[in-house]
């Protein structure tokens, strides 16, 4: 009984103390759920094994020993250097660890880095030829999805990882939902390419495409200027002096009708006092 009692405190004080994350601290709670929704799928989803074979089953049995033992996919640390954000790398990253070069020394750290290249591709959204860095890993998942618009529109943020690919995926999206204005002069080939692509924009709303493709610094500062447009303050000079061409143009609409009620009233006694003047019937 007791110590049933003391589990169930336990859960009630890990939920009353739970931890807070990014989202509940300072200007990043006003963060809209466009942004969460694209940082859950940037930093929060899984991304695809490259550079390990992951095993679907749950259990494996030792051939040596015929133990059975359970399966353990543990994804390979990756290092990210900023270069990774110029260019795209189709998953890859540095991996850093030890090798042994020989049987009689002792192992030694080691970086494997992807073999880099720069090629050119095409985007026919955006109508345009683009000269990136890549790896043969991208070539080849570009060649599996028929084209490099398809690729970026198909594979979600947390396997593209680069900045630049992420921006582009952004822009083509833009694009597409003003309808390939790049296109205007061919309104053949913009229906084309706009049906070809039109599928990928049911997976967004214009607010998170607004949203997709921003750093968590680019989103913060986009918040903080939002904020400071909707509560900019207002110098009191231009208060004062609006209340004070108020009051003036007040002041000189009753001066006018004064002016007027004067003119009517000397008229009227000027009237009764010309002998010439028209006598009332009586």
């Amino acid at each position: 009984m007791a110590s049933s009692r003391i589990q169930a405190t336990v859960r009630q004080l890990s939920n009353t103390f739970k931890k807070k994350s990014r989202f509940d601290i300072g200007i990043a709670s006003e963060l809209p759920p466009a942004y969460k929704k694209f940082w859950r799928e940037w930093k929060v989803l899984k991304p695809a094994a490259v550079h390990f074979i992951p095993q679907e089953s749950k259990w494996k049995r030792d051939e040596l020993t015929g133990e059975t033992l359970p399966v353990q996919n543990v994804p390979i640390p990756l290092k990210h250097p900023a270069e990774i954000h110029e260019g795209i790398w189709g998953g890859e990253a540095v991996i850093k660890g030890f090798q042994k070069r020989s049987d009689q020394r002792r192992r030694v750290p080691h970086y494997w880095v992807p073999v880099l290249k720069r090629t050119v591709v095409r985007s026919e959204v955006l109508n345009t030829h683009l000269s990136v860095t890549v790896t043969d890993r991208t070539i080849n998942l570009i060649n599996d999805h028929y084209g490099f618009d398809h690729y970026l529109l198909k594979t979600p943020a947390c396997d593209l990882v680069s900045m630049l690919a992420l921006k582009l995926k952004k822009q083509i999206l833009i694009e597409l939902m003003n309808g390939c204005p790049r296109y205007a002069n061919n309104p053949q080939k913009q229906k084309e390419i706009y049906n070809e692509y039109k599928t990928y924009l049911s997976s967004y709303t214009p607010e998170e495409i607004e949203w997709y493709g921003l750093t968590w610094y680019e989103a913060l500062s986009k918040v903080a200027k939002q904020k400071e447009a909707q509560n900019k303050p207002v110098p009191l000079k231009n208060i004062y002096r609006k209340k004070l061409v108020e009051k003036l143009k007040a002041a000189e609409s009753e001066d006018k009708n004064d002016a007027t009620e004067e003119i009517s009233t000397t008229t009227s006694w000027l009237s009764k006092m010309n002998p010439f003047g028209k006598k009332d019937e009586a």
